[in-house]
């Protein structure tokens, strides 16, 4: 069983490509850019995900990120934190030390503003391009190729890259300078903890007062209170089913990017705080990998 679902592909030039980290999400990304017709080199820390990755698309593999970079005319990436990105940009056996210049590097990563206007610098010296791209969408929307891509960087690069992204995406846009990206999927995850939140109360209040929690949605999902979260998750969380896409853990990590950042920018998010110490009781509770869904969890009567 494929573990993308293949969609249509505008007809493009196709160009030599690499993509470093195989991980829920770059997997099938880079598996939508070898469907598109592209000629993909990958790289994964663990040899085992990129084997299986060219036994699925083609392709082929690389032992480093460099030797995966080298005659790559677009670099993306898409790793776990900070230090894992510089860990596959910088350094002797890093993208850029195999990078031509002219050629355009794309960080998929949710990372912070600062390593992403860190990394533009050291690539602009190089003659290379550099945009921060974060994602949203979860593992669904890698799969199905529908994720929403946040950008920031110079236009000519980010339009270069845009109909490469769009393979496996359904929006790609440029939202301002190096960092912007990042800053905006920030603002995402923001409103994305308030929501879940607040459906984990109501969920739970009204099961307190006997209320058809399934009915209740359906009708309220047709009025003000609508939201993705409501429509794709509200059902799951009244079963009690927390095996989709987004864990906890990461989760965490994407709050404290938002929380070191508003301490930057002196920006109040009392809600988001509060809202990332009760992951924290999820995560206490044995759900590092449960989904977001799961803040209803410490709602629950025992």
């Amino acid at each position: 069983m494929s573990s993308i679902n293949t969609r249509d592909y505008e007809t493009q030039a196709p160009l030599r490509v690499a993509f470093l980290g195989l991980g829920v999400m770059g997997f099938p990304m880079a598996g939508h850019l070898a469907k598109a017709g592209h000629e993909v080199t990958v790289y994964n820390r663990s040899p085992g995900k990129a084997a299986a990755w060219v036994a699925e698309f083609g392709g082929q593999s690389a032992p480093t990120p460099r030797a995966a970079a080298e005659k790559a005319q677009i670099v993306f990436c898409c790793v776990g934190n900070d230090d894992d990105l510089r860990s596959v940009v910088l350094g002797e056996q890093g993208a850029l030390a195999g990078m031509s210049a002219g050629s355009i590097f794309v960080d998929h990563t949710t990372a912070s503003a600062q390593v992403a206007r860190e990394l533009f610098a050291i690539a602009a010296e190089k003659g290379i391009g550099f945009v921060d791209a974060p994602v949203s969408g979860g593992q669904a929307g890698a799969q199905n190729g529908k994720l929403t891509v946040m950008c920031g960087g110079t236009p000519e690069h980010f339009n270069a890259m845009r109909p490469l992204a769009m393979n496996f995406a359904q929006a790609v846009t440029l939202l301002g300078e190096s960092g912007a990206g990042q800053l905006s999927k920030m603002v995402n995850q923001i409103c994305i903890a308030g929501l879940v939140q607040a459906l984990s109360e109501g969920i739970a209040f009204g099961q307190a007062a006997g209320l058809d929690m399934n009915q209740v949605l359906d009708v309220i999902d047709k009025g003000a209170a609508q939201s993705w979260q409501m429509e794709n998750r509200g059902s799951t969380m009244i079963e009690g089913r927390f095996d989709f896409g987004f864990a906890v853990d990461w989760m965490r990590k994407d709050l404290g990017l938002v929380l070191d950042e508003a301490k930057r920018n002196g920006a109040r998010v009392p809600v988001t705080a509060l809202v990332d110490q009760f992951y924290a009781d999820i995560q206490q509770m044995g759900g590092q990998r449960w989904d977001t869904s799961s803040l209803i969890q410490r709602l629950r009567k025992n």
